[in-house]
């Protein structure tokens, strides 16, 4: 008999719960796959950033829940609860009518748009090369000074100056 894809979804999950480690209270260490990820409960974060981003928990986050016993109850964001959900659709969306039908204000038909001037090149932009100052052009090139010594002339890995280090 096959295996439905739910039942995978949970074996996977529970190969996973096998590799929670527990660095805090809130803190756990899971291994997934060679990869480890760090997720804090307290924050609702997870290095893999999908816990703090959909503000549900991630598999990494649902691992730790199934290691620690707990609900994912009070780790989802209230945008999910169902008196919410319930709200966001408790508004009537009335479909549009035929667009002959429309009614459009004759200042929007009288505007016309018209396509961009210019259509940018493909490619990487030229790199746009500075113009140079008239002192920077007649300025004379500064001398090298070492760093070690002090001496102008030389830079400090070319110092002759230098201390040698004498080997036991």
């Amino acid at each position: 008999m096959a295996k439905t894809s739910k039942q995978s979804d949970f074996d996977r999950l529970m190969k996973i719960v096998e590799k929670v480690f527990s660095s805090t209270e809130y803190v756990q260490n899971v291994n997934d796959k060679g990869r480890n990820y760090i997720v804090c409960l307290q924050k609702k974060r997870c290095t893999c950033g999908s816990f703090q981003y959909e503000e549900i928990p991630c598999e990494h986050a649902w691992a730790v829940l199934k290691f620690k016993s707990l609900g994912p109850d009070e780790f989802c964001s209230n945008l999910y609860t169902p008196t919410i959900v319930l709200k966001t659709y408790g508004f009537p969306i009335y479909p549009l009518p035929d667009k002959t039908e429309w009614v459009v204000p004759g200042y929007i038909m009288a505007d016309l748009v018209l396509p961009p001037e210019f259509k940018r090149p493909p490619g990487r932009p030229r790199k746009k090369v500075r113009d140079k100052s008239a002192r920077e052009l007649f300025e004379s090139k500064g001398t090298n000074t070492c760093s070690t010594c002090g001496i102008a002339g030389h830079n400090r890995r070319s110092c002759r100056n230098q201390p040698r280090e004498v080997y036991k």
